[in-house]
């Protein structure tokens, strides 16, 4: 009789290939996007394809259509990294710790899913709260938070620490150590020369990124020379582009001349070769701007504009509404000539932005919302800071860089966040509409993913109360 082995190895062989087919079948994702128009904030350009998503990283980009727990169809539909806010506020003090965690849902309603906290006086509040959100323990974008500022004796804003001496600058960098802050924040409300440099210098030391205002008693290539990171706002910047700084700046120490005073004289002294010179001193020390264009432009119309009617404006509680009177108080109150003054300069900072970008300095987008900041509402107003930035000349591709590929190179976190690659944390809004052609476009949200969790912007807006603030 013949032997037979192959028929011997049929039963094993189609076991085997029976429990591959069932393996290959079981779902391997969590989540999968599927048929969506994916951007590369590098290239500018989109391709198509599935992102398959698992334990909140995106593990495959592939053509292939694999199984998963959940499929989202994205077909005709945008998937980009989820935005930064690159400049913002938890603050007000105890009676307004609840608006202020409140916020965390209306920056991921926006699509925003990562915010820089430039500074308050809720350092502890936000610091649980960044904790609890990188736990999964709360809804809400991560947060990189400076903690308390660093400013001078009296300072302006409440839970600053005083810097007025090198042991006092090595206090509280020990205290904001002890603290985990993710960066350091400095102010110019009463800080001196001196202790802004050492400062700067030893947060240099100890490694920390650092950001601030700049006294007007300092140089701004001194500044950067001292490790400054970030320069927050243009005044500083427009300071450094001036051909007359040096005098200025002596007049400041002497006492002559204020920070509001020295306005003027900044404008009528630009010099386009110092500009040229002062961005290649930007780029050279890898110090980036943050012009914050959305609220200066806010803030300096208030005069002209009725924000009675805007939408997110009824969800602010009457405590925060209190805390806009100030700035609107100084407006309305001001001089004619004042309200000119600052509008002209609202100009000038816009044309200020464009060539800084021409010259290839890094720009960040930042709102500065938050308390005493009127109407400059946290979560849209980061989209009202890309339509400026494409008003003043900048390619919507550029503005969108601004986000969440510039600011996740600033904190040092691109190779986790801000891009959409294989390895990355699933970070990611998906759009309706292309933003590359028309940059409102980021406000039409169809999902946000915040490390792999599904938000329905839609959904949450119904639930605060406020189904038109996405229109």
């Amino acid at each position: 009789m013949k032997n037979k082995p192959e028929f011997r190895l049929v039963g094993p062989l189609l076991i085997l290939v029976l429990i591959g087919c069932q393996n290959r079948q079981q779902p391997r994702w969590d989540l999968a996007l599927e048929g969506g128009q994916i951007l590369d904030l590098d290239s500018g350009v989109y391709s198509q394809g599935n992102i398959y998503i698992k334990d909140g990283i995106i593990d495959s980009i592939s053509s292939e259509r694999l199984p998963a727990d959940r499929v989202i169809d994205a077909t005709g539909k945008f998937i980009l990294p989820g935005f930064w806010d690159n400049h913002v506020h938890f603050r007000g003090g105890d009676s307004l710790i609840q608006e202020n965690k409140d916020y965390l849902r209306w920056f991921l309603i926006n699509g925003i899913t990562s915010v820089r906290d430039a500074g308050g006086d809720l350092g502890l509040e936000v610091i649980g709260w960044r904790d609890s959100i990188n736990s999964g323990l709360l809804d809400g974008p991560t947060i990189y938070t400076a903690g308390p500022k660093l400013d001078g004796p009296n300072a302006t804003w409440a839970g600053s620490l005083v810097v007025d001496s090198d042991p006092s600058v090595s206090k509280a960098l020990d205290s904001l150590q002890s603290l985990k802050v993710d960066f350091v924040k400095l102010y110019d409300s009463r800080i001196s020369r001196e202790a802004y440099l050492w400062s700067l210098q030893e947060a240099e030391n100890r490694g920390y990124i650092s950001s601030g205002h700049m006294p007007f008693t300092v140089n701004l290539d001194e500044a950067v020379a001292a490790g400054q990171d970030a320069i927050e706002h243009l005044y500083y910047v427009l300071k450094g582009c001036s051909a007359e700084e040096d005098q200025i700046t002596e007049q400041v120490q002497l006492g002559e001349l204020g920070f509001w005073g020295s306005m003027d004289q900044l404008m009528a002294t630009y010099s386009e070769d110092q500009m040229k010179m002062t961005a290649r001193m930007l780029i050279d020390n890898n110090t980036v701007v943050v012009p914050t264009l959305y609220i200066g432009q806010t803030l300096s119309y208030l005069d002209e504009t009725d924000h009675s009617q805007d939408a997110w404006l009824k969800l602010v509680s009457p405590k925060m509404q209190a805390t806009y009177q100030g700035r609107i108080d100084r407006s309305l109150n001001s001089s004619e000539e004042a309200r000119e003054e600052r509008k002209q300069l609202d100009k000038v900072f816009r044309q200020l932005t464009a060539r800084l970008n021409e010259e290839g300095v890094t720009l960040l987008s930042g709102s500065d919302s938050g308390a005493y900041n009127s109407y400059v509402y946290p979560g849209t107003s980061l989209h009202g800071e890309l339509r400026a930035m494409v008003d003043v000349g900048l390619e919507p591709i550029a503005a969108l860089r601004t986000s969440a590929s510039n600011g996740a190179r600033f904190m040092r976190v691109n190779d986790q966040v801000g891009s959409i690659q294989e390895g990355m944390v699933a970070d990611l809004v998906i759009l309706t509409a292309d933003p590359l052609e028309d940059i409102s476009n980021s406000r039409k949200l169809d999902k946000v993913i915040k490390v792999g969790q599904v938000f329905d912007p839609a959904q949450m807006a119904k639930e605060i109360g406020c189904e038109s603030c996405l229109d």
